[in-house]
């Protein structure tokens, strides 16, 4: 089920498969290339930014971003 990088919760992950909109390019430059798998590890308290896990490192993006980014998820999101 395809659903935007910014709606996961900490622990889901999926497969980018696309965007929306216009991706910045550093998301490109940061590996978020269709096919490559995310996993959500965190959120700052305040929900933002994001931390994600993609190619084995850790990104912080901003949901604003995170927003662009569309994902088939691989696992449900945790509450």
């Amino acid at each position: 089920m395809p659903s935007t990088l910014d709606t996961l919760a900490p622990g889901a992950s999926g497969t980018v498969t696309g965007y929306r909109g216009e991706l910045p390019a550093r998301m490109l430059e940061m590996g978020l290339v269709p096919g490559t798998s995310v996993e959500v590890v965190r959120l700052a308290p305040l929900g933002d930014p994001m931390e994600i896990r993609v190619r084995g490192f850790l990104l912080s993006v901003r949901k604003e971003e995170a927003a662009h980014v569309v994902v088939d998820l691989a696992t449900p999101p945790t509450t």
